[in-house]
């Protein structure tokens, strides 16, 4: 699915759209800086129903939310160095709960992600908004 979006509110139309589709409960999400993946994770979280201030897990790595539809945990691989930085925070163990898992900034870690189910967003700036594809 491919999407074009010119101003934040409608980032809930594309939540809308792909919200139905989530069959998988790892969701990674790919851009540049400042493409707009907290963003889209915030009003996302919102649509589930979560109350939680919503906020980059850049420093944190793994932030979680509470929501309507049970735990979301959001990442930020960004700062990793290597793989086994995921590892010695744990993240098998959160991918393997069962709950939604956001992952901003996967690429450290795609070679682990082999044989997870998992979407995968693509976020790009635009000169007049942004432009999104959903697998």
């Amino acid at each position: 699915m491919r999407f074009k979006i010119h101003q934040l509110e409608e980032w809930n139309d594309v939540i809308h759209k792909i919200t139905p589709e989530l069959k998988h409960n790892i969701l990674l999400l790919k851009g540049n800086l400042g493409a707009g993946k907290t963003t889209f994770t915030q009003y996302f979280l919102k649509e589930l129903g979560s109350t939680d201030e919503i906020s980059s897990p850049t420093y944190s790595i793994v932030n979680e939310y509470d929501t309507s539809k049970g735990k979301v945990y959001h990442f930020d691989l960004y700062r990793l160095k290597n793989v086994s930085e995921a590892y010695d925070f744990g993240i098998e163990e959160y991918l393997d709960s069962g709950f939604l898992s956001i992952i901003e900034w996967p690429e450290i870690y795609m070679d682990e992600l082999e044989g997870y189910d998992f979407h995968e967003m693509t976020i790009n700036n635009t000169e007049s908004g942004r432009e999104i594809e959903f697998n």
